[in-house]
């Protein structure tokens, strides 16, 4: 509540500027004479270490630059060059003498022994020929009887000798042949040697087999 006796106040009749207050400086009038404001500084530190807010945040200085330590290695003057890319290392030329050795041997097999079996086919047929007569040998190829084979049987012995090395010789060659493609070392010999080692058998056994009939006819047609 409010004290009766104490007055209010009167408002200030209508067209008058209410008076300054006591306290009140008169402010500078700008002019030629005010000076330039100056760039705000920075605040100090609170007691506390750390800056007061609302003041601008001074700059971080930059680090040091690194130093190696005493003693540290030390790189190149100029620097380290830029290493040259990677490029795979070519594989030493190895000799061919894999691959020339499985085409011999396939050779061996197919060709030579092959013209060894045919001289003997020749020489079974013809004697087997010159020991019968027409009507006995087409009763003992009727029957399979192979007694007519008796009085050659020395060269029959010889021919399957010669039928079995040719078959190891031309095993031989077909593994040495795939050996020497697998580690490049005459692949051309190589791969000759496979295909000669593969098709050995075929000559082989058409080729004696053509000699033996050939001659056996012409001996039977003989006697």
């Amino acid at each position: 509540m409010t004290d009766p006796q104490q007055h209010s106040p009167v408002p200030p009749p209508p067209g008058t500027q209410p008076a300054a207050p006591a306290n009140a400086h008169p402010s500078a009038a700008p002019g030629a004479g005010s000076a330039a404001p100056s760039a705000p500084g920075f605040a100090p530190p609170g007691p506390s270490g750390y800056y007061v807010p609302g003041q601008p945040v001074p700059p971080v200085p930059e680090p040091p630059a690194y130093a190696a330590p005493p003693g540290a290695f030390a790189g190149p003057a100029g620097g380290y060059a830029a290493s040259a890319p990677y490029l795979p290392t070519e594989r030493p030329a190895r000799g061919a003498g894999l691959g020339r050795v499985a085409l011999l041997l396939a050779l061996l097999a197919t060709v030579v022994l092959t013209i060894v079996g045919a001289v003997l086919a020749w020489q079974i047929g013809h004697g087997v020929g010159s020991s019968t007569d027409l009507t006995t040998l087409e009763k003992s190829l009727s029957a399979g009887d192979l007694a007519i084979l008796t009085p050659v049987r020395d060269l029959v012995l010889w021919a399957e000798i010669t039928s079995w090395a040719a078959t190891t010789l031309g095993i031989w060659a077909l593994v040495q042949g795939i050996v020497a493609i697998a580690k490049r070392r005459g692949r051309g010999p190589g791969i000759a040697a496979v295909v000669i080692a593969v098709l050995g058998p075929f000559v082989y056994f058409l080729v004696g087999y053509l000699t033996f009939a050939i001659a056996l006819g012409a001996s039977v047609a003989s006697s």
